[in-house]
């Protein structure tokens, strides 16, 4: 029993996990679409042995694999992102990711038998909009995980560090019509309402700190340039490092809304379009383990950077629940900034299915040595533990 064993599982399926990762690039579905990938990724699992529940609450494409040893030990989880982009598919390579993290569990799985404990891996869809991380922490699915592990493509090999808090604010504006030429003076313009909102949002960010984002757009502003416009809408993503201080800022935001709303005579509605994201609290304990075992398998740590914020994760929701990590495997060999086709289709080349077979020893190797050490298991805890309490 050792990791010897685990790497050779993995490349002894190695093809058919790249088959598979390019099956799911070829095929983009966006979030809470992702049907095939969905079926794939849960066929693939349960034909090594895991025990999969679909639809996990309520969630069509969201799933729930599990294996357990029937001996005491840790529980790992492996978690596994397949949605793709509108207009650009899988530019995050989330193709790579859920292969990234399947490959991790059926390797793992191979020696899991000796180790004891549990294993699982988690389908979450819809990470770039309404991810089901966010749910699925809230309902405690993750409370008795002991370590939770996924990688992220990248032009570079970076630590897990830190993402944004986030709220994603609709404000819909609802005013009067009127003929814009011939009776203005009748009409209570909408479209004015969204106006003074991005005015008024601009001038606040004069008061904030440096690591608050907050941009938007307007996705409803009239029908016609002679008509008074009674309805507009715009959309917000308001963002910081923590989820007190973004909470903080959205009551700043609203009050700019309300006051559009008062100066133009307006009607306000105020909704969540998506969910809100929590920060990434990396596991410092657990993201060592993960550079050894990155070092080990031939990436010098001096090619590892220091991690950082790369916008806002749902897996941020899950490290308040449980240890967690979110580190960054190089997969292209220039830089390819994600979210662009450039990165899109280097993403499907034979050095990033290389990179991602990578990641998935790297991420089995570090869930071994949690359920094999317990003097690291016990530090993961602490670590959590503290932070919770911080």
């Amino acid at each position: 029993m050792s990791k010897a064993a685990i790497f050779a599982t993995i490349d002894q399926n190695a093809e058919r996990f790249k088959s598979i990762s390019r099956f799911i690039g070829d095929n983009p579905e966006l979030g809470h679409e992702e049907v095939l990938a969905s079926r794939r990724l849960t066929e693939e699992l349960e034909a090594h042995g895991f025990r999969v529940e679909r639809g996990t609450l309520g969630i069509p494409t969201a799933f729930i694999a599990e294996y357990d040893s029937g001996k005491p030990g840790a529980t790992i989880a492996y978690l596994a992102e397949y949605d793709a982009l509108p207009e650009v598919g899988h530019a995050c390579g989330h193709h790579l990711i859920c292969m990234m993290s399947i490959g991790a569990a059926v390797g793992l799985k191979s020696v899991l038998d000796q180790t004891g404990g549990k294993l699982r891996v988690y389908g979450t869809p819809a990470e770039e909009t309404k991810g089901a991380k966010v749910p699925m922490s809230a309902a405690g699915l993750f409370d008795d995980v002991d370590a939770a592990m996924m990688t992220h493509p990248f032009y570079t090999y970076e630590r897990s560090g830190q993402s944004l808090a986030m709220d994603a604010l609709q404000f819909e504006y609802t005013g009067k019509a009127a003929h814009a030429a011939a009776s203005p003076h009748e009409g209570i313009n909408a479209l004015d309402a969204v106006l003074l909102l991005f005015n008024s949002i601009s001038a606040l960010r004069q008061q904030l700190e440096s690591h608050v984002r907050i941009h938007g757009i307007i996705t409803e502003g009239g029908k016609a340039a002679n008509i008074i416009p009674e309805y507009a809408v715009a959309q917000f993503y308001v963002r910081s490092a923590s989820r007190k201080h973004t909470d903080e800022v959205v009551r700043k935001v609203l009050r700019c809304a309300e006051g559009a709303a008062l100066q133009t005579g307006c009607t306000l509605k105020t909704s969540n379009y998506e969910y809100s994201y929590d920060e990434l609290n990396t596991n410092e304990t657990l993201s060592a383990a993960f550079e050894r075992n990155l070092a080990a398998l031939g990436v010098p740590p001096e090619q590892v950077e220091t991690g950082k914020d790369h916008g806002s994760l749902d897996l941020g929701n899950v490290s308040l629940r449980c240890p967690a990590i979110h580190p960054y495997i190089k997969v292209v060999d220039r830089k390819l900034l994600l979210h662009t086709r450039e990165f899109r289709d280097a993403a499907m080349q034979d050095m990033a299915l290389d990179g991602m077979i990578l990641a998935a020893k790297t991420l089995a190797a570090t869930g071994y040595d949690v359920l094999t050490d317990g003097g690291l298991l016990q530090a993961v805890r602490s670590e959590f533990e503290r932070s919770r309490k911080a």
